[in-house]
C-alpha cells in the first residue's frame, strides 16, 4: 500500500510542478495535497511542523503570485491604468493565448492600460517590463515552493521505505 501512495503523491508533486507555469493549475496546492497523503503510510514519518511551515509557504505564494505583476508594474512607475492592465492581460492571456498568453498577457495588458492613460511609449514599455518581471519571480517563488514540498514528501518516503 505505501508504495502506491509514494508512486501517487510523486505523480501528485509532479502535476505541481506543471502547475506552476499554467496559472488554471495552483501548483504550490496541488503539490500540497502530496503531504496529507503521508498520515496514510504505515510508519510515523511526519513531521507536523514542517507540514505547518510548508502549508504558509503554500498560501502565501499562491496569494503573492497573484500580486508581483501588479507591483511590478507598480515599482517600475506604472500607473493604475498600467496595474489593471496588467491584471486584466493576465486574465485575457489565460483564456485567449494559452501558456503564450499567460506569460505575455501582463506584459502587454500593463503596456496598453499605460498608453490607453496617456503615457509615452517608453513609460508604457518599462510597466510592462515590471509586470514580466513580476511574472517571472511569482514563477519562480512557486518553484521554490513545490520543490521544498517534494523535498518533504521523498524524505519522509525514504525514511518509510527504510533508506
Amino acid at each position: 500500500m505505501d508504495i502506491i501512495i509514494i508512486i501517487l503523491g510523486i505523480v501528485i508533486i509532479i502535476t505541481g510542478f506543471i502547475g506552476c507555469f499554467i496559472p488554471v493549475l495552483p501548483g504550490p496546492f496541488i503539490a500540497w495535497t502530496s503531504l496529507p497523503m503521508l498520515y496514510l503510510t504505515s510508519e510515523d514519518i511526519r513531521d507536523p511542523q514542517m507540514i505547518i511551515i510548508l502549508t504558509l509557504l503554500m498560501i502565501g505564494v499562491t496569494l503573492l503570485d497573484y500580486m508581483l505583476p501588479i507591483w511590478g508594474t507598480k515599482y517600475t512607475g506604472g500607473t493604475r491604468a498600467g496595474k489593471i492592465g496588467s491584471a486584466l492581460g493576465l486574465i485575457i492571456g489565460l483564456f485567449v493565448g494559452g501558456v503564450i498568453g499567460i506569460i505575455l498577457g501582463p506584459f502587454f495588458g500593463a503596456f496598453i492600460g499605460e498608453l490607453i492613460a496617456g503615457a509615452d511609449v517608453n513609460k508604457a514599455l518599462k510597466s510592462a517590463v515590471g509586470a514580466f518581471v513580476g511574472f517571472v519571480l511569482g514563477t519562480l517563488a512557486k518553484l521554490v515552493v513545490v520543490a521544498l514540498i517534494g523535498l518533504q514528501f521523498i524524505y519522509c518516503c525514504m525514511k518509510t521505505l527504510g533508506f
